[in-house]
């Protein structure tokens, strides 16, 4: 019976169990619910193929989608002082700090980088809210002042894409802190001179929606993006009344004069080349495919010439 049991029952089971589906081969869709294909999804760019719903993407994956062949460069952020105050609430900050790390493959909660947009030389900024929320600590105002002393340098436009939940309570008063210091990086740009487009994403809130998100040149959002200082749950308790339907998404917004565009994020790109390639000076971009070079037809042989006598 132990050599039936050990060895003959087991052989069975493995034949005939059902092999393990990895967790992370589809996605649900937060507004409609459908499953979606993790292959089908990337190619959409973190889109819903049902309802257009907008999903969180990553700054490493926009970035793919928005320079040339996919290729930019990363600039180096000054580091910072880790756990300054020593903070802990559930978990130590710097225990926060490394499962981010860990669960997002990045440093911290803001990607700089340099590249070429329609072969117009950019700098560009991103926000990455899996990472803590995309909150704005030190590094994050690091990386806004590197950013825009890079543009500067370079004499380069400079585009930032936003999603924060606000400031991070763990930095306490240091955070706050990097909303005049980002002001101060936007307004060196504007002293050079150099374009800086805002592009605010799902969501964008607090502090960063009250400094450096709302500075722009031109402000373009995504579809249905909640953009706000203080979030509508917190605004109907305060004032005990019901907000109007859409109340803070991207499309209000845009009606009542705080955007400039709401652009879907598959025409993110061509958007903002239109829009630099103006504000440079620069012609406007050649779309479309060239047409295929015309065959030059093969000359007729000439027949030799029948020999003479």
């Amino acid at each position: 019976m132990n050599w039936i049991s050990n060895y003959v029952r087991p052989k069975i089971n493995s034949l005939f169990s059902r092999r393990e589906v990895p967790e992370n081969l589809w996605t649900k869709c937060s507004e409609c619910g459908t499953m979606l294909f993790h292959r089908e999804l990337a190619e959409n760019l973190n889109v819903c193929s049902n309802c257009d719903h907008h999903m969180a993407i990553s700054p490493r994956d926009r970035f793919k989608s928005l320079f040339d062949t996919g290729i930019f460069t990363e600039v180096k952020v000054p580091e910072v002082v880790v756990d300054p105050l020593h903070f802990k609430d559930q978990k130590k900050y710097p225990d926060r700090l490394k499962a981010a790390q860990k669960t997002t493959g990045e440093k911290e909660a803001m990607l700089v980088a340099e590249g070429e947009m329609g072969r117009t030389p950019v700098v560009a900024v991103a926000q990455d809210f899996s990472f803590m929320a995309g909150s704005m600590g030190m590094y994050v105002g690091n990386a806004i002042l590197a950013a825009a002393e890079r543009a500067v340098k370079l004499k380069r436009p400079l585009i930032l894409f936003s999603a924060a939940g606000g400031a991070r309570m763990q930095e306490g008063i240091l955070s706050l802190m990097q909303m005049p210091r980002t002001t101060v990086a936007v307004q060196m740009l504007k002293e050079a001179r150099l374009p800086y487009v805002v592009v605010l994403t799902h969501p964008t809130t607090g502090g960063v929606t009250a400094s450096y998100a709302m500075l722009g040149d031109v402000h373009i959002s995504e579809p249905n993006a909640l953009i706000c200082f203080a979030g509508p749950r917190v605004i109907e308790q305060t004032i005990r009344e019901k907000l109007p339907e859409g109340f803070q998404r991207a499309e209000y917004l845009l009606d009542h004069g705080m955007l400039d565009r709401v652009t879907h994020r598959k025409q993110m790109r061509d958007e903002l080349i239109t829009i630099l390639r103006m504000l440079t000076g620069q012609p406007p971009a050649i779309k479309g495919d060239l047409p295929a070079p015309t065959p030059v037809p093969e000359p007729t042989p000439v027949p030799p010439a029948p020999a003479a006598g």
